[in-house]
């Protein structure tokens, strides 16, 4: 079918959508009625044949907790905020929160007749219905354009008409399709459009109405541009499409709204690595990947349309896999703090960590690993779902099969290099278990300044940071902790490589690392990356700026970092200290270091052609926002710089093996013996690749 264009169907879809007479959809009684067949599904997720299974699951330990949190909301608080402070003009927090109200407590109908809950998910939907714009974007100074706030709006008050059934009168479900066929699919439609599109943009911009504070706004000229390759794009496709797919055959423009979906769809499917990896950080990939299943589930049930293998579904889970790095402690809790919508808040649990490359902070709600289980018979899927991270939404409920097959991982999967250059290697999947993540790679949407930086996690601890709760604003100090001086990176003579100025948002640079050699063997990952160009951006006099990292498991890691220069200036080693538990510290001598938490150690000494120091710093921020601790190692002025970084990490309170290095011209070599590891590597650094022997 032609898709019309956006001058047609939005005139079209208005005029239309108040008076269609609706033919209304209704949930099965439960346990009425035999699972549908693909493509005759009544049910947008679920029938009421899998109503049994879904209550089994709310018992299970995997989502004991969840359900708890679920049926035990504070719904006189939520009555209290639906009935007197809803601000029509606060999308971001007001607006989600009735959302959330609405997704969850319908689903509790659902699943256990909760009358309760029936009464305040009915009275937000009339709240979100309520909304004039269902989000607070414009294009052409107008019309509402889709990107979180209509799209969430629009999935929920689906599945709401699905769960809440014959409980809602006519008018109501007459007022949730009108709304969803107004003030959702039109917004949805014409943010995605844009995208396709972008040459015939008008200019998108913040809404003037909304209460979202001026000191965030960004430019947003290019954001057709920008949000074309990103999570935002996924999440009013997946909305679009469901719209098209509750009102298929019911609604002059569902065609032309499926047909854009689908197109969205499978354009942003290349965004994935063959391998399943995903660029903007495994906290965006839940969000994402979780959508794009969403839609799949919902074309299949309700046409029979098969895209659910548009993505590596069971590739995508390998790769939230290889960033799941639990810690020890109590974590770190912001919630209780002003809020900053430029600052995320979210709670850092240590059961949950990862490796936060770009703005990740803790791992996403794994619900599509049991989708995946489900639909792809993928038992290391199953796994996921059963013991990574968390389940973090009812969508986890939803697809859940206890019955389905589960295999752990095997070792072959401790050392990864993706197909977008990042290389994590590791010794297992617990606390205890030791990690090392390499960032190299290209640019990214929610990226940081942060090519060839390095986390280092042993023992229960990080000991090599990278910082947790960096600013999406430019006008919040926490906007430092996205540069290259807050990453386990180089600088050359205080510099960090090419970022953007933030005016423009959270979007990428034009910053490259690029993988030269990897290698694995038995206890030890080796790899090699080239960064020269991300600098060249900024400091022309960059000639050269490389780093090797070697990783003897569990617990040694030696960095070999090579920086040639136009002109003589000095390089800074820097070595981030997680404290935003306020239980790092650090300490520093001549070319020596040490990082202490409360489970673990790490000794360090820094060795180059002309003599190193090392001394504790730490950033320069307000004071509310905390004390963040680093470790600067600083090469003197020079051409040529030729540092290496040899690191051993121990239990708290156990004292480091003895290291020595030794050096004849480009030959460095370092042998002893730590916690029972022998260590005898031989480093020749001369050639393009630098050549590496571990005996």
């Amino acid at each position: 079918m032609k898709t019309p264009t956006r001058r047609t169907f939005l005139k079209s879809s208005a005029a239309l959508a108040a008076t269609l007479p609706f033919a209304h959809l209704r949930l099965p009684a439960a346990d009425a009625a035999a699972p549908a067949a693909p493509g005759t599904g009544k049910g947008l997720l679920f029938d009421a044949a899998d109503l049994p299974r879904i209550r089994a699951n709310t018992k299970h330990p995997r989502f004991v907790k969840l359900w708890a949190e679920m049926t035990g909301a504070d719904l006189a608080a939520d009555t209290d905020f639906l009935q007197h402070k809803v601000r029509f003009n606060n999308h971001v927090v007001d607006m989600a929160r009735c959302r959330q109200i609405v997704e969850r407590s319908a689903f509790v109908y659902a699943v256990n007749g909760d009358a309760a809950h029936l009464a305040v998910t009915t009275l937000a939907i009339r709240k979100l219905l309520d909304y004039p714009k269902w989000d607070f974007f414009l294009e052409g100074g107008k019309q509402t354009m889709g990107l979180q706030r209509a799209s969430e709006a629009t999935i929920a008050l689906a599945q709401a008409l699905d769960c809440l059934g014959s409980a809602l009168t006519p008018a109501e479900i007459a007022a949730i399709e009108d709304g969803i066929a107004r003030k959702g699919a039109p917004a949805c439609f014409t943010s995605l459009y844009g995208m396709k599109y972008p040459e015939r943009v008008k200019g998108w911009t913040f809404d003037p109405e909304d209460d979202y504070p001026q000191a965030f706004r960004v430019s947003m000229a290019r954001w057709p541009l920008i949000l074309n390759s990103t999570n935002l794009k996924v999440i009013p496709t997946a909305a679009l499409g469901i719209a098209a797919l509750l009102l298929h055959g019911r609604h002059p423009q569902a065609a032309a709204w499926l047909d854009l979906a689908r197109s969205s769809a499978k354009a942003f499917s290349t965004m994935y690595g063959a391998d399943g990896s995903y660029d903007e950080g495994v906290s965006y990939w839940g969000y994402t990947t979780l959508h794009m299943a969403l839609f799949a589930e919902v074309l299949w049930r309700r046409l029979g349309v098969d895209d659910r293998g548009l993505l590596n579904y069971p590739g995508t889970i390998r790769y939230a896999l290889a960033f799941t790095m639990p810690t020890k402690g109590e974590g770190f809790d912001p919630t209780g703090q002003p809020r900053n919508l430029a600052v995320p808040t979210l709670k850092v649990d240590p059961a949950d960590d990862i490796v936060n490359f770009s703005d990740s902070l803790t791992h996403s709600d794994v619900a599509v690993a049991a989708w995946t289980a489900r639909t792809h018979r993928d038992p290391l899927s199953q796994h996921v779902a059963l013991h990574v991270s968390a389940m973090k939404s009812h969508y986890g409920l939803i697809w859940f099969d206890e019955g389905a097959a589960t295999t752990p991982p095997t070792s072959a999967l401790h050392d990864i290099r993706m197909s977008n250059d990042l290389v994590i290697s590791r010794t297992g999947y617990a606390a205890a278990d030791s990690v090392v993540a390499f960032r190299s790679g290209g640019p990214a949407n929610h990226e940081h300044a942060d090519r060839n930086s390095v986390i280092f996690k042993a023992h229960g601890e990080r000991l090599f940071h990278d910082p947790l709760r960096a600013g999406y604003s430019y006008n919040t100090p926490r906007w430092k902790l996205r540069l290259t001086a807050a990453h386990t990176a180089v600088l050359i003579n205080g510099q960090g490589h090419q970022y953007h100025d933030g005016k423009e948002g959270t979007n990428a640079s034009w910053a490259w690392s690029r993988v030269q050699a990897y290698q694995t063997g038995p206890g030890w990952m080796t790899v090699t990356s080239d960064a020269t160009e991300s600098y060249e951006l900024v400091l022309p006099e960059a000639k050269r700026v490389d780093r090797t990292l070697i990783f003897l498991k569990p617990d040694v890691l030696l960095l070999l970092d090579r920086v040639t220069l136009a002109t003589a200036q000095p390089v800074q080693l820097r070595y981030q200290v997680y404290n935003d538990d306020s239980h790092g510290q650090a300490t520093a001598s001549d070319n020596g270091f040490e990082i202490e938490r409360p489970f673990a150690r790490l000794a360090a000494t820094v060795h180059g052609t002309t003599p190193v120091a090392c001394a504790v710093l730490r950033h320069d921020l307000p004071e509310a926002e905390g004390v963040h601790p680093f470790v600067e190692a600083v090469s003197p002025a020079a051409t040529e710089h030729t540092l290496l970084t040899v690191s051993a990490a121990s239990v708290a309170g156990e004292k480091p093996g003895a290291l020595t290095v030794t050096r004849l011209a480009s030959l460095w070599r370092v042998t002893g013996t730590h916690r029972g590891l022998k260590v005898d590597v031989s480093i020749d650094a001369s050639p393009a690749v630098p050549s590496i022997t571990i005996a």
